[in-house]
């Protein structure tokens, strides 16, 4: 798809009882597998894949009122449907002109694979990724580390 068309494009998501939808303009930022700790609890799976957009693409369709937000570091806050439950947002320190959403929330195609990993260094030990997607790790989650792909998998 054209840059041109992408950046025309918006797509839909929301919560799992539909009682909050979201509209994101297209082209997203980013998109990357987290394997921090608040994810993995937060979220009760191995890692989560969020995709990232400049606050002024993001606006509410319905049920602004439904995200609850809460502290989930000094530097941090997460929403959820208050409702169902289901953890859609990320808002960080950070990234003061980002939202985070969480990647499967989006019921459309972002046009945007994840492109890294993050906190790589914290997945857990059950599970080996052997993609090609460069990973990160270290005090900040940001930080190179060199994983070899195993041959022959």
């Amino acid at each position: 798809m054209e840059q041109n068309a992408i950046e025309n494009k918006s797509v839909n998501g929301g919560c799992y009882c539909g009682r909050i939808e979201y509209q994101v303009q297209l082209p997203v930022k980013w998109c990357a597998h987290c394997h921090c700790t608040q994810c993995r609890h937060i979220q009760g799976a191995a890692f989560v894949t969020w995709f990232g957009v400049d606050k002024n693409n993001f606006g509410y369709l319905k049920g602004e009122q439904d995200v609850a937000w809460f502290d989930s570091s000094a530097k941090a806050q997460r929403g959820h449907c208050i409702h169902c439950g289901t953890p859609l947002f990320f808002l960080g320190e950070n990234w003061p002109d980002e939202i985070h959403i969480t990647r499967e929330s989006c019921r459309e195609d972002i046009l945007q694979k994840p492109q890294l990993h993050v906190f790589y260094d914290r997945h857990v030990d059950y599970l080996k990724l052997h993609d090609e997607l460069d990973k990160y790790g270290g005090p900040d989650g940001f930080t190179p580390i060199n994983i070899p792909v195993p041959s022959g998998e």
